[in-house]
């Protein structure tokens, strides 16, 4: 399979301009990210133009878009590369296989006509990645939602990309469905090692997914960063038009407790949650909401919660409620407290002060 750049990594200059009347796409950014990139706004707020014209399914009115340094849109020098010579994969909404074809042809598909065709081996490793060496033989009418967008996978991996584009792959798929593919899209994300661009509207499959963030409003970027410090920003609501979401944190298992519990290590320190069903030193993305942190100017004693943090206010920002930005280790944290709470305790940047959270808040998931 295609490897880009070093370990992954992968660059993508946009910039677009498009009238669709009524609508006006105006965006600009540059990526620079092995993993996942998240193209993350509500629907409606351009983010499946974006992919169309990286894909070179929209050719906009004005734009230039260079992937790796490779120029395959530039308006003002009458340069657009056609869509089947960008060597870039395309998973749709709807998995869009081709229904006179079983499982095997349809990834077959992909695979005989890519520019480069991957070895035999290859075909087979993208079946056990994904799981589908049970339904080779099946035709699509035969497969649930989970099924089909894992042979839409696997077809567009098999047609050797240097980028893949995802559009919402789960958002037609119920809640079970969705927790089948996402391990699927994980492994492929720490696998597979092909650049993605995930377009989504769900924080859930940000947080898990994502290393890094372009926020889409109004056909216009809004911000970009890495989904740790992104989402842990003050401003995050305001631009996303999305709730207040808190933090993500990148942990690790340390070990379990005989008492039930499951001890994570963090760049601040440890928390703990409840038990966790995996070994000491699997990898974890910790979410934790800001309504569920407390704040205290000395350290607590005899209280029920396990998790007490020394931490670093950084950020205020008053609404109906104060959201309090903290920064413990290098991880950031976001507690939201009533006014009259954060005026009581006279907090300000730069105090110190002791983050509290109870182990049963804490929702880690497995990456």
């Amino acid at each position: 399979m295609i490897r880009s750049g070093i370990d992954g990594a992968m660059s993508v200059d946009v910039a677009l301009h498009h009238d669709f009347g009524g609508f006006v796409l105006d965006a600009q950014f540059r990526v620079e990210q092995k993993g996942v990139t998240a193209l993350f706004g509500r629907s409606g707020a351009g983010k499946t133009g974006i992919v169309n014209a990286i894909a070179g399914l929209l050719k906009p009115r004005e734009g230039r878009i260079a992937i790796d340094g490779r120029i395959v849109l530039d308006t003002n020098a009458n340069i657009f590369v056609p869509a089947y010579a960008r060597r870039i994969g395309y998973v749709f909404q709807d998995a869009r296989l081709f229904p006179h074809m079983n499982v095997e042809n349809n990834l077959r598909f992909g695979w005989r006509r890519a520019p480069v065709r991957a070895a035999e081996s290859e075909f087979q490793h993208i079946v056990n990645l994904l799981g589908l060496e049970n339904l080779l033989s099946r035709q699509p009418a035969k497969l649930s939602g989970g099924e089909k967008g894992r042979v839409a996978l696997g077809r567009a991996l098999l047609a050797s990309p240097e980028l893949l584009l995802l559009d919402e792959p789960l958002v037609a798929l119920d809640a079970a469905r969705k927790a089948e593919i996402l391990p699927y899209l994980e492994r492929l994300r720490d696998e597979a090692r092909v650049p993605m661009l995930y377009v989504s509207h769900s924080l859930d499959e940000v947080t898990r997914l994502a290393d890094y963030v372009v926020l889409v409003r109004q056909g216009r970027v809004v911000a970009h960063g890495s989904v740790f410090d992104l989402l842990s920003d003050l401003d995050f609501s305001d631009r996303s038009g999305a709730p207040s979401f808190g933090a993500v944190l990148d942990a690790k298992v340390l070990a379990h407790r005989d008492d039930g519990l499951t001890v994570l290590a963090f760049s601040g320190g440890e928390l703990m949650v409840g038990r966790i069903a995996r070994p000491p030193g699997a990898r974890l993305r910790v979410r934790i909401r800001a309504e569920d942190v407390m704040l205290a100017c000395e350290e607590p004693r005899a209280i029920s919660a396990n998790n007490v943090l020394a931490a670093t206010i950084t950020g205020l920002r008053d609404g109906p409620q104060t959201d309090v930005q903290l920064v413990c280790g290098d991880a950031k944290l976001v507690a939201r407290i009533t006014r009259a709470s954060a005026a009581r305790l006279k907090l300000a940047p730069g105090m110190r002060v002791f983050a509290i959270v109870k182990s049963v808040t804490v929702d880690p998931q497995i990456v």
